[in-house]
């Protein structure tokens, strides 16, 4: 009697565990699909958010600057989301990371509108992060070769985002 009871509840335990999973992936799907803003890291405000287009004219001849933008993503790590790019109206793009590694990106949000709250910079990229970064998305042994120099770029470390 005491073995079917032992059967019983673990039976029970093992599929409302599985249940719960299964809700939660699909809950993660859902929430990328619905129109309200999803919030990542420190909750920020849309309020003055310039494009990212208006950042090197606002950075002037800083090389930081607490701001906050808003742009197109056009790139994401596809291991972990723990970086995404920013599209100019140009073409160029700008690098953005989280703050303190604390929080990380939909893998399949390229093509949303994002929010960043946080601070520019102009920083030198080395050539390993550089090609850790084109191996992160996805890009060909061959393109990853080919490159060579580090990058004087302007990137940006978001504390918060907004997803739209």
């Amino acid at each position: 009697m005491k073995k079917t009871c032992l059967l019983i509840i673990s039976s029970l335990i093992i599929f409302s565990c599985n249940e719960s999973g299964k809700e939660s992936n699909t809950t993660a799907k859902t929430e990328l699909s619905k129109t309200e803003p999803l919030y990542f890291g420190e909750k920020i405000t849309a309020d003055n958010a310039k494009p990212t287009d208006s950042l090197r004219a606002m950075m002037g001849a800083n090389t930081e600057l607490n701001c906050k933008l808003i742009g197109t993503i056009d790139a994401v790590c596809q291991k972990k989301g723990c970086w995404m790019e920013l599209k100019n109206t140009d073409g160029s793009t700008i690098r953005v990371t989280f703050k303190d590694y604390g929080f990380f990106m939909p893998k399949d949000c390229s093509g949303k509108t994002a929010i960043v709250d946080g601070i520019a910079k102009i920083e030198v990229t080395s050539i390993a992060d550089l090609k850790e970064y084109a191996k992160d998305d996805g890009q060909s042994k061959e393109d990853i070769a080919k490159i060579t120099e580090p990058l004087q770029e302007l990137v940006f470390e978001a504390k918060g985002v907004i997803l739209q």
